[in-house]
């Protein structure tokens, strides 16, 4: 049975609560109009004592926001955007913000589905993530009349985008290997058409003296494939060996241990992502470069809340650190 005490409670038990007009206890909690601090912070610990929720809708219609933000991805297993929306959402909730995540398959029809009901809940902006920091957006993204922010996806000359900083992961993780006292440090790395694997090849080349890099599949497979083309050949052999991703390091790994090739003693690998169900499970262990995605999705966060309260935000792509998580093969 329901007592009188368990009916949901309104507005107008806060405003009696703290003995102020319905309008005040109104703008106290949701922070607009000129409520004094001292009476803000008395109408908010009343209403967090009653057990007050304020109805979004009328909340939405007041301060002209509907508290939601619609987070866009072509990440349809999440790799890559779960801890970026674990980062936003941290972000979000502090500020009494929603997330709403949807997966759009790489299908453009999705995609525009997905974001017609976004733009239908009156969202008030938009996150952008996907698999590959050189993807370009859906069309639609470009013409809407609500913020957009970019993250680990390729944003508009006039956006905002975050990134990690490929290049100066790179360098984090040659640097490491040559304070190993390793001076052929080889890279095996993915496609060549990501733009990822080409700012890594760069700065690996500037890092190192370039003893090689091999471009080919983001895949455990090619990890193989490398190294027997390496070996099969004549000539000096890498003490070390940096890959584009923790999958290319797993293979190496495998491919230079059925070989008896000793890691780290005789070659010290290092990979790229912090793919913790990869690099943990390797043996030995994978030291690797962690992208820190869910601090991009923090960053990630801030900055379309900022936007959506109209503050002004410099445009251009911001460039997250990566950090090395050294494990046992380097």
């Amino acid at each position: 049975m329901t007592g009188p005490d368990d009916k949901r409670r309104t507005i107008r038990d806060v405003a009696k609560a703290a003995g102020v007009s319905i309008s005040t206890a109104s703008n106290a909690l949701n922070g607009i109009g000129r409520t004094n601090a001292e009476t803000r912070e008395k109408v908010k610990r009343i209403a967090d004592e009653l057990g007050f929720r304020p109805n979004a809708l009328a909340r939405g219609l007041l301060t002209k926001r509907s508290h939601a933000i619609g987070m866009l991805t072509n990440d349809t297993y999440g790799r890559l955007t779960l801890p970026m929306a674990a980062g936003v959402s941290e972000i979000l909730v502090d500020h009494g913000v929603s997330l709403f995540l949807c997966a759009t398959n790489n299908d453009p029809r999705l995609a525009k589905l997905h974001l017609d009901a976004l733009l239908d809940r009156q969202v008030d902006g938009i996150i952008f993530s996907a698999t590959r920091i050189d993807l370009e957006p859906p069309p639609e993204l470009l013409k809407l009349g609500i913020p957009v922010i970019y993250a680990f996806s390729q944003g508009p000359a006039d956006s905002v985008s975050f990134h990690p900083d490929d290049a100066q992961g790179a360098r984090l993780a040659v640097q490491h290997l040559q304070a190993l006292g390793r001076s052929r440090i080889l890279h095996i790395t993915g496609e060549q058409n990501y733009l990822a694997a080409r700012i890594r090849a760069e700065a690996y080349r500037e890092a190192s003296g370039a003893f090689d890099v091999m471009f080919g599949e983001w895949s455990e497979e090619w990890g193989h494939t490398a190294i027997d083309a390496v070996y099969s050949q004549t000539g000096k052999k890498p003490d070390a060996i940096f890959c584009g991703s923790d999958e290319i390091a797993r293979g190496v790994i495998g491919a230079l241990r059925d070989r008896g090739i000793s890691i780290p003693d005789e070659v010290a690998v290092v990979g790229f992502d912090n793919w913790e169900v990869i690099s943990k499970q390797t043996r030995p262990p994978l030291t690797t470069l962690d992208m820190a995605l869910k601090d991009i999705g923090r960053r990630a966060g801030l900055a379309i809340l900022g936007l959506s309260r109209r503050e002004k935000l410099e445009p251009g792509i911001v460039r997250h650190p990566c950090s090395l998580v050294r494990r046992a093969s380097a």
